[in-house]
């Protein structure tokens, strides 16, 4: 029997969520969109969508389960919420960077955190993260304070910050 995952993370857009979803199934492997639903007549004083367009597209990063929903353009997303990716090697932050922060806002890239092409906030960190932080507090000490001078996380400047 498969397990069904509990939460999944329904992102709201005003109408690009199936273009989203396209541009983020080529930036993680073993992704993949597998449903489409859409508008129809019902509601339509609500949403004023055209029936037919695309209302949700269900969609897996690497196996997690999201929801994308053409909402409208009542809310945006924050800085409030944001994607945590946990990368093993620096290639795959450089990765994982570089794609996502293609067309970006520039100024909101610190930490490693950056904001995508459609405003979705994420943050690219190495796994070993929680590790460092874990230390002694001189050594996460250390560590804040090489992550502070960063946008893009490099993970030997941290590895050598919480060596001290």
């Amino acid at each position: 029997m498969d397990r069904i995952q509990t939460i999944t993370p329904c992102l709201w857009f005003d109408d690009r969520g199936e273009e989203a979803a396209k541009f983020y199934i080529t930036v993680f492997p073993n992704s993949r969109i597998t449903q489409l639903t859409h508008f129809t007549e019902a509601g339509q004083e609500l949403h004023q969508k055209q029936p037919g367009s695309v209302m949700t597209v269900e969609f897996e990063l690497d196996g997690q389960k999201f929801t994308a929903l053409n909402g409208g353009p009542v809310f945006k997303f924050s800085e409030a919420i944001s994607l945590q990716v946990n990368c093993r090697t620096q290639e795959d932050i450089d990765h994982y960077w570089l794609a996502l922060s293609e067309g970006g806002d520039p100024e909101a890239q610190q930490c490693g955190w950056l904001k995508d092409r459609y405003g979705l906030s994420w943050q690219i960190v190495p796994a070993q993260m929680g590790e460092w932080m874990k230390g002694t507090a001189q050594q996460a000490s250390h560590v804040i304070d090489a992550m502070l001078k960063m946008k893009k996380l490099d993970i030997a400047a941290l590895q050598t910050a919480y060596e001290g």
